[in-house]
C-alpha cells in the first residue's frame, strides 16, 4: 500500500513531503486547505489531535513530524545517508539539529506569531523576551551555517529538512526578516537547488514562492483578510 501524506496548505507538512521526495519514495499526497488558518475538519477527522502532517501507511495512523520523519527514514531510508548513526563522528550534531527544530526554533516562531495576532503591546517586556529569544535561534543557526555546508556538517541530511520551514513558509506567518543573516540566506539558496526540495514545493504548494530571501514575504494573514475570511 502506497504511504498516504496528509499536507496541510502552507505547513510545516511540507517538510514530510520533501523527505519523501529525498528518500525517492512512491507517496499519495493528499492537500487539505487551511479553514481559513486552523486546519479544517478533514485533518481532525484523521486523528483526536487534528493537526498536519499526518501519514497513514497501510494499518498505520501517524502525527507529529519528528514522529514520522523518524518512521519514514527507518522504514523507506535506511540506506539513504539522510539518518546518521552512533558511529559517525557527526551523530550528535545531527541529533542536535534534527530535534532543534521541534524543541526550539518552531514553538518560538509560534510564541511570536501569536504574540503578534493578540494585540499584544509588542515593545512590552514580556513580547520582547520572545522576539530575543527568536533572533538568538536565527544567530544560533547563522553561526552553524557560516562554515558547514549543512547543520550536521558537511553532508545534507534530514536535519536540514526538519528546519527550513521555520525559515521559509513560517515567515509568512511571522513576517520575520532574514537579511541580517547572510549565512542562512547562503545555506537556503543551497536548499533551493536540490531538486527534491523544488519537486517537493511545487506539488505541496505549488504557485507559494520559496521565501529564501532576506524581506518578509507576503503575509498569509494579509491574504486571508483581503479575501474576506479572517
Amino acid at each position: 500500500m502506497t504511504l498516504k501524506i496528509h499536507h496541510l496548505q502552507m505547513s510545516q507538512s511540507e517538510r514530510i513531503v520533501w523527505l519523501a521526495e529525498e528518500l525517492g519514495i512512491e507517496y499519495e499526497l493528499v492537500y487539505h486547505p487551511r479553514d481559513p488558518f486552523l486546519a479544517p475538519q478533514s485533518i481532525r477527522d484523521l486523528h483526536p489531535l487534528g493537526q498536519a502532517p499526518i501519514i497513514q501507511d497501510g494499518p498505520v495512523t501517524l502525527p507529529e513530524s519528528a514522529a514520522i520523519a523518524d518512521y519514514m527514514l527507518q522504514k523507506y531510508g535506511s540506506d539513504s545517508g539522510l539518518a546518521l548513526g552512533p558511529s559517525d563522528a557527526d551523530f550528535a550534531q545531527y541529533l542536535h539539529w534534527f530535534h532543534f527544530a521541534t524543541g526550539n526554533m518552531h514553538p518560538q516562531a509560534t510564541r511570536v506569531m501569536v504574540l503578534q495576532h493578540c494585540e499584544v503591546d509588542m515593545s512590552g517586556w514580556h513580547a520582547q523576551r520572545h522576539v530575543k529569544q527568536y533572533a538568538k535561534f536565527l544567530k544560533f543557526v547563522d553561526d552553524r551555517v557560516k562554515d558547514n555546508e549543512w547543520l550536521a556538517g558537511a553532508r545534507f541530511t534530514a536535519a536540514d529538512v526538519m528546519n527550513i520551514f521555520s525559515l521559509t513558509t513560517m515567515r509568512a506567518f511571522t513576517g520575520q526578516d532574514l537579511s541580517d543573516y547572510p549565512n542562512i540566506l547562503s545555506y537556503l539558496k543551497r536548499v533551493s537547488e536540490r531538486e527534491a526540495y523544488q519537486r517537493a514545493r511545487a506539488r505541496a504548494d505549488p504557485g507559494v514562492p520559496l521565501m529564501i530571501d532576506g524581506p518578509p514575504p507576503p503575509s498569509f494573514f494579509d491574504k486571508i483578510e483581503a479575501a474576506g475570511k479572517k
